[in-house]
């Protein structure tokens, strides 16, 4: 978990924006693929959910 927290840090607003975007689209995916019972882990999709607020919460800190 440290080491993750050490990476998000040094990303730059461009890179926390493109890695936003390509969280957003896996988070669709998996919902399609949910509601299709094609999914076996569902775990994955909470693990998405909070990933994308974790680099929400990186984005709106470097803002102050």
């Amino acid at each position: 978990m440290a080491q993750k927290k050490v990476e998000k840090e040094t990303l730059t607003a461009d890179a926390l924006q493109s890695k936003l975007e390509n969280l957003k689209k896996d988070q669709f995916n998996q919902r399609l693929q949910h509601a299709a019972g094609q999914m076996t882990k569902t775990h994955v999709i909470r693990q998405t959910r909070r990933e994308i607020a974790r680099v929400k919460t990186q984005m709106r800190a470097g803002k102050k």
